[in-house]
């Protein structure tokens, strides 16, 4: 009797999520990483150098590079020649976007949160970035109400 193997089910890989992506928050559309997490950028930090460590680190954390692929992709919209993969002074990779070593804010519980913006902490200000790389700040992230129209007595 001749017995034959099933035949191998072709099982299509699940793709990675892209290490940067965008996101709409209240503050237009961010930058975000795999999880949909809002990505920050400190004033203080150098180009691709980051300056936070210790406690900034801690409440800051540091947008982890993933181990493979050792150059991560980014999403539609965003420009794979702005990500960098830079070295922490503690040896572990960070991603950078534009010159700006990205950090996750402990105090944004979900994805979509923004509650780290303009925060002034650990020698500089704390802004969300937009898709240019730029920083998002208050001016940019809603536009001014409109004055109210004058009441039926002109004031």
């Amino acid at each position: 009797m001749l017995v034959l193997a099933p035949a191998a089910v072709a099982v299509a890989a699940k793709p990675k999520p892209k290490a940067l992506q965008l996101r709409s928050t209240s503050l237009g559309r961010v930058l975000v990483d795999s999880h949909k997490r809002t990505l920050y950028m400190l004033t203080a930090d150098g180009r691709n150098s980051s300056s936070c460590s210790g406690t900034c680190a801690s409440i800051w954390r540091p947008a982890a590079a993933p181990k493979k692929p050792k150059k991560p992709k980014v999403a539609a919209g965003l420009k794979q020649r702005k990500l960098e993969v830079i070295k922490r002074g503690d040896g572990t990779r960070q991603l950078a976007y534009a010159g700006h070593p990205l950090y996750r804010f402990s105090g944004d519980s979900k994805p979509g949160d923004v509650n780290g913006e303009g925060i002034q902490s650990f020698g500089g200000t704390w802004y969300a970035l937009a898709r240019s790389g730029a920083a998002v700040t208050g001016a940019q992230a809603a536009p001014p109400a409109p004055a109210p129209a004058p009441g039926p007595y002109g004031y």
